[in-house]
């Protein structure tokens, strides 16, 4: 991915877009004037996809999901729906006593 140089105004306009590109590895230079003032880069480099480990862990997941669906019989979108929430719920609670234990 090579650099791309881009002035003050526009960089302002679409820095959302800048900093995606920056998130998949490529490099911005920002210019006032016509003179070289900011860069945008990646924290770190992207790292490559072990698509072989993913799919083994897609795999073992599956066979997770088998189990219990013969063990508990089918999971419903909305039993899902209903955990997520719940988890959710929970973790405001818990960050919410965190606050107030802090003040």
């Amino acid at each position: 991915m090579e650099t791309q140089t881009i002035g003050l105004f526009e960089a302002k306009t679409h820095l959302s877009e800048l900093v995606a590109r920056a998130e998949r590895g490529g490099e911005v230079i920002i210019t006032r004037h016509n003179k070289p003032v900011a860069r945008i880069v990646p924290i770190s480099a992207p790292q490559a996809v072990d698509v072989r480990a993913r799919l083994q862990a897609v795999a073992a997941m599956q066979k997770i999901a088998a189990k219990a669906r013969d063990k508990y019989g089918p999971i419903s979108v909305d039993d899902l729906v209903g955990w997520v929430r719940k988890g959710r719920e929970e973790r405001t609670e818990q960050y919410a006593k965190a606050v107030k234990r802090r003040k």
